[in-house]
């Protein structure tokens, strides 16, 4: 196996140097005496020694008691930190919590938490960030959240024990909560600056997402990876159930400790019995799951980093919290990839150590570095190919309709202007079991379970920047059906793959931090290469969505329909920021069922009848209506 090794931390000797007084960008110098970072080129420099820096692990009182047994759950931290912390060095806090150190592990490798002798610390310690970041002066901590690992309590899938597993460590870091190492002797810090920002991908970032939402002082930034704004809007989409057959417990158990599973049966049960998989519906099991309500309390500055083609939590989550970032003027970023579920250490590492270095630096040090002047968004606009703005959706983007013209026995067309009364009336028969694949290809042949409205070639380039909409006026058959949409990009191109969420791991290895062979273990803190999964298709799924017709209205009270009555059939599709190139077609295909968006398909089979006056889909387009002209939708 090939290594390369870059970043490297300076040898531990002039470690020695940082306990002179140094002069840096962040603030004024330090005493003779006291330890101080180095800031060379608006960065922290890793001046701190690895192998000699302090490991502990520290056993936090809650307030919780998730498996009801009468005692309160423990939160369970590992913590390093330089060792210039114990000689008057003031140190903020990188934190990952997450439920996954001793089942799925962390990372591209899957790895986790490793106690070789025995003795209580750990001897490897998952991810990059603590071979990275102690050196340059900050304590990194990974927490195991109630009912994992080395903590206490079972887990909930977000319920408040869950949530706030980092709010309780938060708050011992800022003295309001109680802990002991090992041997039960209280431990009390005297090393932190006050400063704590939460990292992590998926769950972890979720955990991010529900501490933030709780105010909690002395959590000052937040980097939410892959991670989920509502879980109602995870295991549903507009009330068609995604995840049903009780998933929340089967998570639940899935990063529960295999001894403690049988102790935790009843929590699963509870869940089983209250996640309301029977009807899909919002009720108040999800509010506390539902992130996105709280969003006025968010005082943490926030960097978002999400999967344009995320098949696991979709992108409307992240969009959902960049909404509502952007109304509470909360200082964000936003890096959106074309590949799937992957954080950005494995498909833009070097640029991205770089960029959490600085943002990090910056909100945790104060160190002034130009972060904040930069654009806020970078989007993948190609693989490999990376553009900028200073907002999202993109400036100059525009809810823009797009009528869906009907043409009987042939694909319809798509127009900025609008229908005429005397256009026909369309039908097409739900099929439960049709698969993505048949509803996109052939596009120009009538097949009886879909619609398609096909744009003539385009005449110049069409960027879409924003939430797409759907807007039918329809009636159905039967009191229920789901109502589904694809918009794809008819034309050869280089793409992303959607296999394997976009990438494959290589054999090359690249080193990010210092090595170490504390306890006699080897941390080398390399890791494989990430490639991407590229090839020559002939069309995108750019976007899609779906709702359950007996949820056009509230989410929360189902409403059955009434054969014949004509609807107003409104739902938006998964958020993107995608351009059509010149030539391309555009397409828009109207189904019913969706199984390969991953929801339940609906049984009754309805023949759903398209109104043209009162059907478009409204693209957010930049340069809205002009530019939909320019580009030949006229």
């Amino acid at each position: 196996m090939v290594r390369a090794r870059r970043l490297l931390a300076v040898p531990v000797a002039l470690a020695l140097m940082a306990t002179a007084a140094v002069a840096t960008s962040a603030g004024a110098s330090a005493a003779d005496d006291e330890p101080s970072i180095v800031v060379e080129d608006g960065v922290t420099q890793p001046v701190f020694g690895y192998d000699d820096a302090i490991r502990e692990r520290v056993f936090i009182t809650s307030p919780f008691d998730s498996d009801s047994n009468g005692v309160l759950d423990i939160v369970t931290v590992d913590i390093m930190r330089p060792a210039a912390s114990d000689q008057g060095l003031k140190v903020p806090v990188i934190m990952d919590p997450s439920p996954y150190y001793s089942t799925l592990g962390r990372g591209n490798e899957s790895e986790l938490k490793v106690d070789l002798d025995g003795d209580g610390l750990l001897d490897r310690w998952p991810l990059f960030y603590d071979n990275y970041f102690v050196p340059r002066g900050y304590a990194v901590i990974l927490m195991d959240m109630i009912g994992t690992n080395n903590a206490t309590g079972c887990p909930t899938v977000h319920e408040a024990s869950d949530n706030l597993s980092p709010k309780v460590v938060i708050d011992w870091l800022n003295g309001r909560a109680d802990g002991v190492d090992q041997n039960g002797d209280p431990v009390v810090v005297d090393w932190h600056n006050g400063k704590t920002g939460l990292i992590g991908k998926s769950y972890d970032g979720t955990l991010a997402n529900g501490t933030a939402v709780s105010g909690v002082d002395g959590l000052t930034t937040i980097v939410p990876i892959s991670a989920i704004a509502s879980y109602y809007d995870y295991t549903r989409s507009n009330g068609v159930v995604q995840r049903g057959n009780n998933y929340l417990a089967y998570l639940a158990n899935l990063v529960t400790n295999p001894e403690r599973r049988e102790h935790c049966q009843e929590v699963r049960d509870w869940l089983s019995d209250n996640d309301g998989d029977e009807t899909g519906d919002y009720t108040p099991f999800w509010h506390v799951r539902d992130f996105t309500r709280d969003m006025d309390k968010i005082e943490a500055s926030v960097f978002l980093v999400h999967g344009l083609n995320d098949e696991n939590v979709r992108p409307d989550h992240f969009s959902k919290l960049w909404y509502g970032l952007a109304e509470h003027d909360v200082p964000r970023k936003l890096w959106l990839t074309q590949t799937g579920h992957i954080d950005p250490f494995d498909f833009r590492r070097e640029a991205w150590v770089d960029e959490i270095h600085k943002w990090f630096d910056f909100w945790l040090y104060d160190v002034q570095n130009g972060i904040m002047d930069e654009p806020i968004v970078d989007v993948e606009r190609a693989p490999d190919v990376w553009e900028t703005a200073n907002d999202w959706p993109v400036p100059g983007s525009r809810p823009t309709r797009l009528w869906l013209e009907p043409n009987a026995g042939a694909a319809g067309g798509l127009s900025v202007t609008p229908n005429r009364p005397s256009d026909p009336t369309l039908s097409f028969v739900d099929d439960p079991l049709q698969r993505e694949t048949a509803m996109v290809s052939n596009e120009e042949t009538v097949t009886p379970n879909r619609l398609v409205y096909l744009s003539d070639p385009l005449e110049a380039p069409l960027h879409i920047s924003g939430t797409p909409e759907l807007k039918l006026g329809a009636t159905v058959s039967t009191t229920d059906t789901n109502f589904g949409v694809i918009l794809v990009d008819y034309g050869p191109a280089t793409r992303v793959q959607r296999q394997g969420d976009g990438v494959l791991t290589g054999t090359v290895e690249d080193c990010w931090g210092e090595p170490a062979t504390w306890g006699g273990y080897a941390e080398d803190a390399c890791y494989k290469e990430v490639l991407k999964r590229v090839a020559l298709t002939q069309r995108e799924v750019v976007t899609k969505g779906i709702v359950d017709g007996v949820n056009l209205y509230d989410y929360s009270t189902p409403t059955a329909l009434i054969p014949g009555k004509p609807y107003d059939v409104q739902f938006p599709l998964l958020p993107e920021d995608y351009v059509f190139p010149e030539g391309h077609r555009i397409g828009v295909i109207v189904v019913g069922s969706y199984r390969d968006y991953g929801s339940q398909a609906d049984p009754n089979r309805a023949t759903i009848s398209v109104l043209p006056e009162r059907s478009v889909i409204e693209l957010p387009i930049v340069g809205g209506r002009m530019a939909a002209v320019a580009a030949g939708l006229d």
